[in-house]
């Protein structure tokens, strides 16, 4: 089944889940290859299932879809069909770049031709064409930077609750998650370290190495280590590694130059 086009929806109704599943379960060249009921749900299906297609709601509790595309690595990114209630900000945004939407509520005919085009779109990919879709580059350009993040959505079992970020040592890669240091606690948060970075107020933190991104405040001193490199110091003690050519931002950072 190489032409089978991997399909993933994302909803936070589950009545529109089961419709829009049911209008895909009768094209023999979609295969549907999961569901999510929320943004970082979303996030994290996309980089398990690498989709080919993904049908997203815009507007979400908690992250909203535009914040889902600004969280996923860019040679992960499918084909994105936005389904979104009337929304004239968000219309307007995918038609000034003649990007495919449903609006809610839409018949059968209308996700007809949407999904044909979007399946078009796809095969051509595949033919060759590489890299994040320009209009879809267009659009995440034209909605601008969006306000560094106050909270991050944590998941203990059962439990959700919302991490504030300033209580944050440093946060650690772990594949397609993050490790959140806080205070001798550690949260796993299904992230990536680039799209977290985005999101964090660059006056409070500084990726300084390709698997650590620290809280400038809770930074107490560099010491070379056996190597006579240098690793930072937190000011509980944890050791964080330095990427030698992040030494220079860091310091430009914590002396107040580095536009911080």
């Amino acid at each position: 089944m190489a032409n089978v086009i991997r399909t993933a929806l994302v909803d936070d109704e589950p009545v529109a889940r089961r419709g829009v599943r049911g209008l895909l379960e009768v094209d023999e060249e979609v295969e549907v290859v999961g569901e999510a009921a929320n943004g970082a749900e979303a996030v994290a299906l996309v980089h398990a299932q690498r989709p080919d297609l993904l049908l997203l709601d815009v507007q979400m509790p908690g992250l909203d879809g535009f914040e889902v595309l600004a969280r996923v690595e860019p040679q992960a990114m499918p084909v994105v069909v936005f389904v979104t209630a009337h929304d004239a900000f968000a219309l307007k945004a995918f038609e000034a770049q003649a990007l495919d939407y449903l609006l809610k509520p839409f018949d059968d005919d209308r996700f007809r031709t949407v999904l044909e085009r979007a399946k078009r779109h796809v095969r051509m990919l595949r033919g060759g064409g590489t890299g994040l879709d320009p209009r879809l580059e267009g659009l995440l350009r034209q909605l601008g930077p969006r306000h560094p993040m106050a909270r991050i959505m944590v998941k203990d079992g059962g439990a959700v609750f919302f991490q504030p970020v300033e209580e944050i040592d440093w946060i650690e890669a772990a594949d397609y998650f993050v490790k959140l240091h806080v205070g001798g606690t550690v949260h796993l948060v299904a992230e990536t370290m680039a799209a977290l970075e985005a999101r964090l107020d660059p006056a409070r933190f500084l990726r300084v190495h390709r698997s650590a991104i620290v809280n400038l405040a809770r930074v107490r001193e560099l010491r070379p280590d056996y190597r006579n490199r240098h690793i930072i110091v937190l000011a509980n003690g944890e050791r964080v590694p330095l990427s030698r050519g992040r030494r220079v931002a860091l310091e430009m950072a914590l002396s107040g130059d580095g536009g911080a």
